[in-house]
């Protein structure tokens, strides 16, 4: 008997569907050839740091047994709300348990979600159910179609070859616990305050944290460029010159026009040719979700959970994917795809073109396509069809037979021997593809003019407002979470054939640079919404006062989880996939990186910026006798219903350490502290005393 253990329920029916003729137990179906059981997605949680020291029973979070460093990773069944196990999930497990042990069982079939994570659940399962050896082969699933999964059964591979995909999954879960925990904690005992702190949430809160306050704090400033627009031949014709001045160089840049005006404008060159345009790519689930945000103001978990539930209904292929492209080895289901398609109607034929077939562009899984099975859109929700049919219109329009045929032009204007101008233009002379997708090009006509024909201009000095940089988008945030060290930030261009963004868009995929994944990058940020770190109000992300806090409270600790630590680690995972280093390696990497928290070394006290932690006594306070203590935002005395007294944790923009608050109330003055920045941003030093009142002052003498 085969044993295949899938990782959710609604896999499960849909391989028992496949099968046929299959009975059903309690957590189970079964025939005379399988077994067809289920998880819950994960029935596995890793320890609580408690579960490492003599009394798990003690659940206080301490310094004591920060940073947690297991020697071997433990993990736990899946616990409730009340933090007992659950008992559905126990259940599950003993049923799971008896099937894998059962002496009529010889084979194992892992049918986890066709990436790391389903690898990790499953494997998890037989790894603690299991107690002998059996053979152990591995279900891998495109898609959740009955032909698919009849055709992936007979085409199983051994469970090993997939060992390099489940050690990057386990590094994974094992990097994000350790910094995850240990960080979280710390910097909760340190503010008084639950901060989330892990490995990709916070440079993702950081990016909106920077982008909103480069924002807020923007200062428009005036400069001019110079503009022209005339009648030539009965056509306005507009020039928008490169030049730019200063607000206080409105005489050059008169000057300039002067000159430009008294010079003849040419045209010195016009190209006129018929082109093909060709389709855009086929979606990975980021442009996907980047489209419907724009477009439709979709939030990202909202369209995940979409084609996640599209995918289970076997009606799109599996939607945790990072490529556009699909594999080599897929040309013969895709033409029985476009086979069915072209009987509804369409008129679609195969395409065998490196643009849509290239296996250096797939790391796990190809681009989202529909599958053979075409839904009825009755039976689909306002939603779901306009998801689904998102991805079936992109679809069609790769494999249209119908090309879109356009008129391009370019024509050069040269004023005199200052500059040139190139105008751009283009006609759809045979709509194609574009009849099918909403990624087309709209007619750009350019004034006819021809070789040697004299443009009449008039450049003027305009006086334009430099803008402030734009908030995050649901697009603009995902492109630059896909590659965060990418500088130029043009959209990519669907039309060449050879397009060197794209080439590196996939490098960055590849290399790890990325800050979460394809399968990650969602729910993390839904988390960061739901700490109250980040909004999202319709299509535009914006940092919230516990976000600002978070994230000031990390810089004010030393804390540095920026963009080039997390694509290290990111790296890192990348060559334990690729088996370059060891899991172990990994987490090694990640040890010596936390640990750099905990191991500070001594900082002279003028530069000191440690605040201690929450509730730690710093002295007596001068107004009424009782103890100062850590809190917040400030040193403040216990007794704060009836006790004003406060020295702030940050003042002009500088950290107060705890030892200097000490030193405050201890002798009535500080050390001399650097790195004070005044109202109109100038650095200064000086020391804090305490004046006549008790209040916090500057002593400058």
């Amino acid at each position: 008997m085969i044993l295949i253990i899938a990782e959710k329920p609604s896999l499960a029916r849909n391989i028992v569907n496949a099968i046929g003729q299959m009975k059903r137990s309690d957590g189970y179906y079964y025939n005379d050839e399988y077994f067809v059981s289920w998880a819950f997605g994960h029935l596995f949680t890793l320890a609580d740091i408690e579960d490492y020291q003599d009394d798990p029973s003690d659940k206080k979070w301490k310094m004591d047994n920060l940073p947690c460093f297991p020697e071997n990773f433990k993990f736990n069944l899946k616990k409730d709300d009340n933090k007992e196990i659950d008992k559905g999930v126990l259940k599950q497990f003993n049923i799971l348990s008896e099937l894998c042990n059962r002496e009529d069982v010889t084979e194992i079939v892992n049918a986890g979600d066709a990436d790391r994570e389903g690898e990790v659940i499953v494997r998890l399962i037989i790894q603690n159910a299991l107690k002998s050896e059996k053979k152990l082969t591995r279900l891998w699933l495109p898609d959740q179609t009955s032909e698919t999964i009849v055709s992936e059964l007979k085409e199983k591979k051994e469970e090993s070859e997939y060992n390099n995909l489940a050690n990057e999954g386990f590094a994974r879960t094992y990097i994000d616990w350790l910094y995850g925990v240990n960080l979280t904690r710390y910097a909760t005992l340190k503010t008084g305050t639950l901060l989330r702190v892990g490995r990709v949430i916070i440079p993702i809160v950081k990016a909106i944290y920077d982008r909103d306050l480069a924002i807020r704090n923007f200062v428009s400033e005036i400069y001019y460029g110079l503009y022209s627009k005339e009648i030539t031949n009965g056509e306005e014709i507009e020039l928008n010159s490169k030049e730019k001045f200063d607000k206080k160089d409105g005489a050059k840049a008169l000057e300039l026009c002067r000159k430009y005006n008294e010079s003849d404008a040419i045209v010195t060159n016009k190209k006129v040719k018929k082109d093909i345009m060709n389709p855009p790519k086929l979606y990975s689930l980021t442009k996907l979700q980047n489209y419907l945000g724009k477009k439709h103001k979709m939030s990202m978990e909202r369209s995940l959970e979409i084609v996640q539930k599209l995918y289970e209904a076997g009606y799109l292929t599996y939607p945790r994917t990072n490529s556009e492209y699909l594999a080599v080895a897929e040309k013969g289901k895709i033409k029985k795809i476009i086979d069915n398609i072209s009987k509804l109607g369409y008129d679609v034929k195969f395409k065998d073109k490196k643009t849509i077939f290239d296996d250096s562009k797939i790391e796990s899984h190809s681009a989202l396509t529909p599958t053979y099975n075409i839904p009825d859109k009755s039976k689909l929700t306002e939603e779901e069809y306009l998801v689904y049919k998102t991805v079936f219109r992109r679809f069609i329009a790769v494999f249209c037979s119908e090309e879109c045929k356009v008129e391009k032009t370019e024509i050069t204007i040269k004023v005199g021997d200052y500059e040139e101008f190139n105008l751009k233009g283009v006609i759809i002379l045979e709509k194609g593809w574009t009849k099918f997708d909403e990624a087309t090009t709209k007619d750009k006509v350019l004034p006819n003019l021809n070789v040697g024909d004299k443009v009449n201009i008039n450049f003027v000095p305009k006086e334009k407002n430099s803008t402030p940089p734009k908030h995050y988008t649901i697009e603009t945030l995902n492109n630059y979470l896909k590659n965060p060290f990418k500088e130029d930030k043009k959209e990519l261009d669907e039309n060449e054939e050879l397009d060197e963004d794209d080439i590196e868009e996939y490098k960055a995929i590849f290399e790890g640079l990325e800050l979460g994944t394809e399968a990650t990058r969602t729910g993390i940020i839904d988390n960061a919404k739901k700490s109250g770190y980040i909004s999202l109000k319709k299509d535009v992300y914006n940092i919230l006062p516990d976000g600002e806090y978070l994230i000031e409270s990390l810089i004010n600790m030393n804390i540095s989880m920026d963009k080039y630590k997390t694509s290290e680690m990111g790296k890192a995972l990348k060559k334990v996939f690729r088996g370059e280093i060891s899991v172990d390696d990994s987490v090694d990497l990640a040890r010596r990186e936390i640990s750099v928290v905990f191991n500070k070394t001594e900082i002279p006290i003028e530069k000191d910026t440690d605040t201690g932690f929450y509730g730690d006594i710093v002295g007596i306070c001068p107004l009424c006798g009782n103890e100062v203590i850590k809190g917040k935002y400030s040193y403040g005395c216990r007794d704060y219903k009836n006790c004003n007294f406060r020295i702030n944790t940050i003042i002009c923009n500088r950290v107060i350490s705890k030892k200097n608050a000490e030193m405050l109330l201890r002798d009535g003055c500080t050390s001399k502290i650097e790195g004070f920045t005044s109202k109109n941003g100038k650095l200064f030093n000086g020391k804090l005393k305490m004046d006549n009142d008790k209040k916090v002052v500057f002593d400058f003498n």
